[in-house]
């Protein structure tokens, strides 16, 4: 564990019965073989003794992460330290932090390799080394899922879907509905910059999951410039053993729409006589969309100028939207704001801590109690609580940070340092409320 650089993640994966290594991906100094097969007769020997080995702490402050999947897959996962590095948010309780992230990472990766392979290949082995072909299919949506490196992409952490509200959502809406019916499906989903800007009824009734990584796949299928495609994809919760067929176009660049479907339409079909039909004529409006940009917010909502960032959760839909602003008039005076990138850091760093110690994490209602066992994410004193928290405050050495739960929302701040620590409470709920009040959220 020690051979891996600070802050770098490498990703195992092996047979669960026999532990024959299926690939690795990350860092980019690999882990010996003896090394991978101590991780897992470890974890075997644990099993012998009806021990489940979940994860463990290194000295030099690394963590490593196990998970069989379906008595099939034995996913590990190795960090090298540092992920949680930095203030208050991962400091004392970075271990717990980094955990999470490793486990949601293990969590996605299977699901990925369902969506893509389907459950049954997974679990009926009859052929490893075709196995370890066909896995390869998944490699660069696991590479995705590992560098989570996107900015302004929080789904693979919170589950919820990245969207952005667009300035015409109702002539979106319209166009999503109308294509997926003419296209024979119920599913229907419209991505701007990589975040879900409308979809039909049948789309957010996914499981949350499932949205987040079919989202993440028309983000892949988008960096490899095809203007269109027909892809076979699984859903893992929905449909794990019978395949379905995505159509994805491009409408514009940083602009796609996808269907989920049947036999019919044939991509031809849908790319000659269905898309121009239903698009052609909103290439303004969605012009007008792609100019929200990563701000994520139509011109109408104004922010305060004291936020630095902010991811706001809508609980019963399960979408979220988030940003990083960029303060122009900052005092000279005042200690300095974290970069851009750290603010995205510090912003996945808080969700963890808020959802690990105060606040519900809302997928917990939808996993089995052994998987609640294996997991255990919540801190033991929040068992302890007469109450739910609904608020929660953190003040750290880059800034503040505050936390504000609702039975509709949850909503996360960073807060440069300058602000009175008292006033907090009022930046958040006024924030809150100025993006409700949006249409679609």
């Amino acid at each position: 564990m020690m051979m891996l650089q600070h802050g770098s993640t490498q990703l195992l994966c092996l047979t669960a019965s026999s532990g024959v290594p299926l690939f690795t991906r990350g860092a980019s100094k690999q882990l010996p073989f003896s090394v991978i097969g101590s991780l897992n007769g470890v974890h075997m020997f644990g099993g012998g003794q009806e021990v489940v080995l979940s994860s463990c702490e290194t000295e030099g402050g690394g963590r490593v992460v196990w998970r069989v999947f379906q008595d099939s897959v034995m996913l590990i996962a190795v960090s090298g330290g540092g992920q949680g590095s930095g203030g208050g948010q991962g400091g004392a309780g970075g271990s717990k932090e980094e955990e999470v992230r490793l486990q949601r990472l293990l969590e996605n990766v299977w699901s990925c390799m369902v969506l893509v392979l389907g459950q049954d290949e997974l679990t009926n082995v009859r052929n490893v080394e075709r196995l370890k072909r066909d896995l390869r299919s998944c490699f660069s949506l696991i590479d995705q899922l590992l560098e989570d490196r996107q900015e302004g992409i929080l789904g693979n952490l919170t589950h919820c879907a990245d969207s952005l509200l667009p300035p015409n959502p109702t002539l979106l809406q319209e166009a999503v509905d109308g294509f997926a019916q003419a296209s024979d499906s119920e599913f229907g989903c419209l991505i701007v910059h990589g975040r879900i800007a409308a979809a039909t009824e049948k789309w957010w009734r996914l499981a949350p999951q499932e949205v987040v990584l079919l989202s993440a796949l028309m983000r892949s299928l988008s960096a490899s410039g095809s203007a269109s495609c027909d892809y076979p994809v699984f859903l893992p919760q929905g449909s794990p053993t019978v395949a379905h067929r995505l159509l994805r176009f491009q409408l514009l660049p940083g602009a796609d729409v996808c269907v989920l479907c049947g036999p019919t339409p044939s991509l031809h079909r849908a790319e000659s006589g269905i898309v121009g039909r239903f698009w052609t004529p909103l290439v303004e409006t969605l012009r007008d969309c792609l100019a929200v940009g990563e701000r994520c917010l139509p011109p109408s909502v104004s922010l305060r100028p004291d936020v630095l960032a902010l991811l706001l959760i809508n609980r019963e839909t399960r979408r979220s939207v988030s940003c990083v602003r960029t303060l122009t008039n900052h005092p000279l005076g005042d200690p300095p704001l974290p970069s851009k990138a750290r603010c995205w850091e510090l912003l996945k760093l808080f969700y963890i801590f808020s959802t690990t110690r105060y606040f519900t994490q809302e997928e917990a209602l939808c996993v089995s109690p052994e998987e609640k066992a294996q997991r255990g994410n919540t801190e033991d004193f929040v068992l302890g609580f007469s109450h739910q928290p609904l608020q929660c405050y953190l003040v750290t050495e880059e800034c503040k940070s505050y936390g504000l739960q609702t039975p509709q929302h949850q909503l996360f701040l960073l807060i440069p340092l300058s602000v009175p620590t008292f006033a907090l409470r009022t930046v958040a709920t006024q924030t809150l409320s100025d993006i409700v009040a949006a249409p679609g959220f």
